[in-house]
């Protein structure tokens, strides 16, 4: 079964949804065995090794928070959909946005590997000076050569603002 097949309706009288937990459950069928073990439990309770909750529906996968775009929006997402917080398993209608794949990468989290604590910032070596960065729609472009860490971060977080960043971006991520 496709997602064409598997219409938003349908969804809602397979799923029950709570847009402030972000919980999903399985609904009465009219099937007695399914719903001897299934109805009224959690649904979508399986994670990614991202984080993402996904499920089976009709014997076909698919993430909790696609799931959830079309049961709110009455249309599956066309793209990607963003945590805007980043946290893959918080799937609250207010956490969740429908973006392009560039948009959803103008917010991301702190690398792991960064090391100045800043992202598109780092310290050049060989020139002795912190070098300011920003990729954007597969275009890398500097944005020059501080001897200042902080004149740096201040011309990335203006490239940040020109070209339209989510302000969650460069989030530290949640140990």
């Amino acid at each position: 079964m496709t997602k064409d097949i598997l219409t938003p309706e349908l969804l809602r009288k397979l799923l029950a949804y709570d847009p402030d937990t972000g919980a999903l459950t399985w609904l009465f069928r009219s099937n007695a065995a399914f719903n001897a073990r299934w109805a009224g439990t959690p649904a979508f309770t399986a994670s990614t090794c991202r984080g993402y909750r996904r499920g089976r529906i009709l014997h076909n996968h698919y993430y909790a928070h696609r799931v959830i775009w079309a049961m709110t929006h009455g249309a599956w997402p066309e793209n990607v959909i963003d945590h805007i917080n980043g946290v893959t398993d918080d799937n609250r209608i207010a956490n969740l946005r429908a973006v392009t794949v560039q948009e959803n990468q103008r917010n991301i989290s702190m690398p792991i590997n960064n090391t100045s604590g800043h992202m598109g910032v780092y310290w050049h070596k060989s020139v002795q000076k912190w070098q300011a960065q920003i990729n954007v729609d597969n275009k890398h472009i500097h944005l020059g050569s501080f001897a200042d860490k902080q004149d740096a971060v201040s011309a990335r977080k203006a490239a940040e603002l020109e070209y339209n960043f989510h302000i969650n971006h460069g989030r530290q991520t949640a140990s």
